[in-house]
């Protein structure tokens, strides 16, 4: 017997420069939904600058800590729960590598390569590992539970029984 593989979560931010840009915004969306990802959950969120320097705590002291969470906290951004197969990993790869000005010219064509401006500025962030999603996705959606996600809908999901509503999303 053939077991079906698992899908994973990720956690997805569209920064606040993306927002901005109508285009980019729908752009990024189609190479989401293009690249076999599915939408679990979405939202428009407005950091505040706690919230932002909590979630980017771990970066606290690094020479572009307060430039990040200025930023973070200067406008809109959209936090997604992507899942398909080896979502972090595809997701990552699809975003390209953070550093956006050897980006432009290794990954061309990833959203960083596309839609970034600088290293702060670089389009979208991704979680980079289970442990970390997991963290990233209870920050954003403390009423997402996880378990009960894989137990009742991760199925639904993998069988594509899901519908993707483009209206619910942010405009």
């Amino acid at each position: 017997m053939v077991r079906e593989k698992s899908l994973e979560l990720t956690l997805a931010i569209i920064k606040p420069h993306v927002i901005k840009n109508k285009c980019a915004l729908v752009r990024i969306r189609e190479a989401i939904i293009g690249n076999d990802f599915q939408i679990v959950r979405n939202e428009r969120i407005a950091l505040s600058r706690a919230s932002a320097e909590n979630f980017y705590a771990e970066h606290s002291g690094k020479f572009f800590y307060q430039r990040l969470v200025t930023f973070m906290s200067s406008g809109p951004s959209d936090v997604y729960i992507l899942t398909r197969e080896n979502a972090i990993a595809k997701w990552r790869e699809l975003l390209g590598p953070t550093k956006v000005y050897k980006t432009i010219i290794s990954h061309p064509e990833s959203i960083r390569g596309r839609f970034g401006i600088s290293d702060t500025r670089n389009a979208a962030h991704g979680s980079d590992s289970k442990e970390t999603a997991e963290k990233e996705i209870k920050f954003f959606f403390s009423d997402f539970n996880i378990k009960r996600w894989f137990q009742e809908e991760e199925m639904l999901f993998r069988m594509r029984k899901t519908v993707f509503n483009e209206e619910k999303l942010p405009s």
